[in-house]
């Protein structure tokens, strides 16, 4: 049975379809203060014969994987049994066979080149790597990537354009904000202005761009110029995705210490939906989607095509905003639970009930308290937000 090969620690929600292939280890910058993923980690290269190996055994892996569907009846086919069994024995079966599996099993059409800024790779020695995958598995349709908007500033559009043409078919980047005193803070290690010119250098090559955003992270000090001159550099990039990440801050980020110490005020919920209004209503020229695809964003349906829905999106923002107190905080509380994905939700009798029941928990026997069930209320919605990350 073959070993199993070198997988980094994340990818995007949008990549959990995509077969994981590493080409650098961790992140060159990682000073971010609101990151904790590569802290202590050092930035390293992966030379393109390491990466060819990972390649070479992926490979031998999916033969291996149809011949165990033989031997299990299924003919040769990747059927939920076997995906099961695979995921059912991880001594046996580690995460490089997980990822390989689950890739197949979802048509093997996709894949992700790991860690934080593949771009930092040699434009040569990535378009041998991104050859030689599209070479291995013919089925792979989409490439994708995370990479740093300074680094893509470096690149020429002519290099660019060399990758998306050897199959580098996407390019995540986590701008997170477009406010220079904002991103010095939180040492980013970009200027607005690099943002700008990283997107805009990715959109001319044809490779497809997507960028982060984070709402929240300007606080309550940087909340107005954080939304509007984010939107003011999008509208100078026109990607094709916004993506939105709403910020969380855990204990082991450097950020938590300003939280702490007063130096950072965090925004509450319907602060950060505000935000997120404001942000959209400053975005116009541009044919981007905006997608909130994961789960530490409150509303999920903030999500559309620019500038046709754009009214529509506003118009949910609204609605949400027009809630009274109580059913803002039973959707909330919903939400992090994972019973309600929208605000159309709110009208299932089972799931109101569902979600009541755990409110009412946290009233004491006398009767309500306002302010002490308040409080653990948001202590269980920060609980159940911290274990999504």
């Amino acid at each position: 049975m073959p070993d199993s090969y070198e997988i980094g620690p994340i990818r995007p929600p949008s990549e959990a379809q995509s077969l994981l292939i590493r080409v650098t280890r961790n992140c060159p910058w990682n000073r971010c203060i609101f990151c904790h993923t590569y802290k202590g980690e050092r930035f390293s290269f992966r030379t393109v014969e390491e990466v060819k190996k990972d390649i070479d055994t992926i490979r031998e892996m999916e033969k291996e994987i149809h011949q165990l569907s033989w031997r299990m009846g299924y003919g040769g086919e990747i059927h939920p049994q076997l995906v099961r069994y695979l995921w059912g024995h991880p001594n046996s079966y580690g995460h490089g066979w997980q990822n390989v599996v689950g890739w197949l099993y979802f048509g093997g059409k996709q894949a992700f080149l790991q860690d934080a800024n593949s771009l930092m790779v040699k434009t040569p020695d990535l378009v041998e790597i991104l050859q030689y995958l599209k070479k291995g598995f013919p089925s792979i349709e989409r490439i994708t990537s995370y990479a740093r908007a300074k680094t893509a500033a470096q690149k020429s559009v002519a290099e660019l354009q060399e990758l998306h043409k050897a199959g580098l078919s996407r390019i995540h980047i986590g701008m997170e904000t477009g406010y220079d005193p904002l991103l010095q803070f939180v040492q980013k290690g970009v200027t607005a202005q690099e943002q700008v010119e990283g997107g805009k250098n990715v959109v001319q090559s044809g490779i497809s761009l997507c960028e982060y955003i984070m709402p929240g992270l300007g606080g309550k000090q940087f909340s107005k110029e954080h939304a509007v001159e984010t939107a003011h550099v999008l509208n100078q990039i026109n990607p094709d995705f916004i993506r939105l990440r709403s910020l969380y801050v855990r204990k082991n980020m450097p950020l938590y210490e300003k939280v702490v110490s007063g130096e950072f005020e965090l925004l509450f919920d319907d602060e950060m939906v505000k935000e997120i209004r404001l942000f959209i209503a400053h975005l116009d020229g541009i044919q981007s989607t905006i997608v909130s695809d994961h789960i530490l964003n409150l509303l999920e349906e903030v999500q559309g095509k620019l500038p046709e829905e754009k009214e529509k999106i506003l118009n949910l923002i609204d609605r949400y905003l027009a809630l009274p107190d109580s059913e803002r905080l039973l959707f909330r509380l919903g939400r992090r639970m994972g019973c309600y994905q929208g605000l159309d939700d709110l009208d299932d009798p089972d799931l109101r009930e569902q979600v009541g029941r755990v409110i009412e928990e946290f009233m004491t026997p006398g009767g309500p308290k306002e302010d002490s069930s308040s409080h653990k209320v948001e202590k269980a919605i920060s609980r159940l937000m911290e274990s999504y990350i």
